[in-house]
């Protein structure tokens, strides 16, 4: 069985009077791609933060690769690839200069595949920090995080900039990551690309976790929307009052739902007209993300950073 390399237990971390997190409980295991998931501003970076002892928590506790205490140990943090949401790059360093002084921290490690994974993402190490782009940065940080082939990736919001191509370049470099051996947090507001490599999902909210999940069985659970259209209008309240059948709408000869379940009782009640047309697909990730925000709009108070 797989021992968790990430150990996050009643997390919660103020800022003043304003609580960023609630008790947020994670548990990522050894050799697993886990999916970290909420818009801007739901406590995402704060956990990660906290989770790498660049924040200390308010109350709580983290452990990291079987140490609870990361500045205290510079070889276990040694073995953690890291890609910050916000990458604070200034002065007149080369790419080239700033990647040679990590891979010296490191004793060395990763020298070998800085311009391999310069080439593969375009990178013009000989470029200064002072007039890189938002994109260029990030492909420099790409870079950083996987170049010494760490045994725990960290990334929060890993594509921010990249153009499309280098999207599928970053899920291409996670796929090898995690074959090799890497355990992956992967943290986005892009639900489609954590959807591509997670195993788990957790979906936090205004600084709670709300749920924690398979992405197969999250999928499974998201249900199919389906549209029926007949050859005259149905009953709203008739189709409305399915067990499994949820935000239903008519529009002229057509009814369009969220159908959880089986499909039994929606196609008795369809049987009793004359339907002309029929279609229904699973729903994604990320419409099953937004089941969590639709109630109240709670969405925006969670974490500032």
């Amino acid at each position: 069985m797989a021992s968790a390399v990430v150990k996050v237990r009643g997390l919660v971390k103020d800022y003043g009077r304003f609580r960023a997190l609630r008790g947020v409980d994670l548990e990522v295991q050894q050799g697993e791609v886990f999916g970290f998931i909420g818009p801007n501003g739901a406590g995402k970076s704060t956990t990660i933060r906290c989770i790498l002892d660049l924040l200390r928590p308010t109350e709580g506790s983290v452990e990291v690769l079987g140490t609870s205490d990361l500045r205290g140990h510079p070889e276990v943090r040694a073995r953690v690839g890291y890609l910050p949401g916000e990458l604070a790059m200034h002065g007149s360093s080369t790419v080239r200069e700033h990647l040679a002084y990590l891979c010296e921290l490191r004793q060395g490690r990763g020298a070998e595949r800085v311009e391999e994974l310069a080439a593969r993402f375009g990178l013009d190490l000989d470029r200064r920090f002072r007039g890189l782009s938002k994109g260029n940065k990030q492909k420099v940080g790409v870079v950083q995080a996987f170049m010494h082939t760490p045994d725990l990736l960290i990334l929060d919001e890993p594509t921010s900039g990249l153009d499309p191509l280098l999207q599928q370049e970053f899920l291409r470099l996670a796929r090898e990551a995690h074959v090799g051996g890497a355990t992956l947090l992967v943290s986005s507001h892009i639900l489609s690309e954590v959807e591509a490599i997670a195993g788990r999902v957790a979906i936090i909210r205004a600084g709670a976790i709300v749920d924690v999940e398979d992405v197969a069985k999250l999928r499974e659970r998201a249900g199919q929307h389906v549209t029926l259209t007949f050859d005259e209008p149905p009953s709203l309240e008739a189709f409305s009052a399915l067990p499994g059948l949820e935000q239903v709408s008519v529009e002229g000869h057509t009814l369009s739902a969220v159908l959880h379940g089986a499909p039994d009782a929606l196609l008795k009640e369809a049987s009793r007209h004359t339907v002309t047309r029929w279609t229904a697909h699973d729903r994604n990730l990320e419409e099953l993300f937004m089941d969590h925000y639709r109630p109240d709009g709670a969405a925006s108070d969670g974490d500032r950073a």
